[in-house]
């Protein structure tokens, strides 16, 4: 395995250079010149000169592409145009935060809430509601979702007055606040990232107890102590908390919207994958042999049909700044999605360059990761790796 994930680093790290490299080409290509965008053409040309140098924007395009790849190799993004002299690197940082909260939330509800549907669904096939959840799924599934997600705007901001209509915080309440917005959503973040830990440690501390009656006590205990942490954190800032719940007050509406859609598409295709494992020998002989209806979706059926389910799992968060665009443009979202949207337009080529580079990378790990939760999901590959 260790052989493996040696070989894949190499070749990703060559694919990653040749990625940015055509990243960089194409940025490059759009119509228009940059140096008339961001330098005063009414300036002196001696300082014209000047600070094309500091933008990095003087030289051939070769020059610039090689000033660029041997710059990231050292982690020296650039400077953003826009917001000259802010790092890109510094830019990023801002806004990826942002983006991964709303994302990996909506995700995570999504597959949770998808898979444990999909594989009832394809276990007590034929009824009713596996009749209507299915049409229900395919209708979300194939909606167009900026026209969705207008419409879940017009629904539970502009007509219930729920939800804000858009935006991130709402500037009325953070006009006198003794915190930034940013401090206030890292300490969010903390909070959440020790409770995700410790439901991640429960939950894979239960699965390998034998007796279902020590795993349920287990997962109390451990879910237990994740909301209890969770809430004592917050009843200690308590200046800190109205500004935190208005934060979480902006997110849920994009977040139910992504879940949405997303929880369609994994219900289909768990349910689907569920199907086609239902129809498997080792199933037949489980049943035969008496092994309770549960343990046989659960155990054997619903672990084989998680492979595809996690793949797209894996893949879909790989992206999750390539699909924020829309998102994040129609809730006014201040994530990675906008800003690349808002870089590519202005053509500010290295906050662009970068934000693409970190999808690139990302894509990278979520294949290199896919390969590994493979084999350990089925001991099938584990063994063909094996030998």
């Amino acid at each position: 395995m260790l052989k493996f994930i040696g070989k894949r680093l190499i070749q990703m790290t060559f694919l990653f250079f040749l990625f940015l490299s055509l990243v960089f080409f194409l940025l490059q290509a759009q119509p228009g010149d940059i140096t008339a965008q961001f330098l005063d053409p009414t300036i002196p040309a001696e300082n014209r000169a000047i600070i094309a140098e500091r933008l990095g924007l003087d030289g051939s395009v070769w020059t610039q592409w090689w000033n660029y790849v041997t710059n990231f190799i050292t982690g020296n993004l650039g400077v953003s145009f826009q917001q000259y002299p802010r790092s890109v690197i510094d830019v990023i940082a801002e806004r990826i935060p942002r983006t991964l909260f709303l994302f990996t939330f909506a995700t995570l509800f999504a597959y949770v809430l998808g898979f444990s549907l999909g594989k009832r669904l394809a276990w007590r096939r034929g009824g009713f509601s596996e009749h209507s959840v299915t049409i229900s799924g395919v209708l979300l599934y194939t909606v167009f979702y900026p026209w969705f997600a207008i419409i879940m705007i017009l629904i539970f901001s502009s007509g219930l007055g729920w939800f804000p209509i858009n935006g991130f915080l709402t500037p009325e309440l953070w006009r006198n606040a003794p915190f930034t917005g940013n401090e206030v959503f890292n300490q969010l973040l903390l909070s959440l990232g020790i409770a995700a830990v410790i439901f991640s440690g429960t939950m894979w501390f239960a699965r390998r107890q034998d007796e279902r009656s020590t795993a349920r006590l287990v997962r109390w205990v451990g879910y237990g102590s994740a909301l209890g942490l969770f809430v004592l954190f917050w009843l200690t800032k308590a200046e800190m908390r109205p500004f935190a719940l208005n934060i979480v007050h902006h997110a849920i509406l994009p977040i139910v919207t992504l879940s949405l859609i997303a929880f369609a598409g994994t219900m289909l295709l768990t349910r689907g994958a569920m199907l086609e494992t239902l129809k498997e020998d080792y199933i037949l002989t489980a049943q035969a042999k008496g092994v309770p209806e549960k343990d046989i979706r659960d155990k054997h059926a619903a672990r084989n049909a998680l492979l595809p389910v996690v793949t797209s799992f894996v893949l879909g968060l790989a992206f999750i700044i390539g699909g924020g665009v829309v998102t994040e443009t129609v809730f006014s979202w201040p994530g990675m999605g906008s800003l690349l949207l808002t870089a590519t337009v202005a053509e500010d080529v290295p906050v662009a360059t970068g934000a693409l580079a970190f999808i690139g990378i990302l894509a990278l790990l979520a294949h290199l990761l896919v390969d590994i939760l493979y084999a350990v999901l089925d001991p099938r590959i584990r063994i063909q790796d094996a030998s």
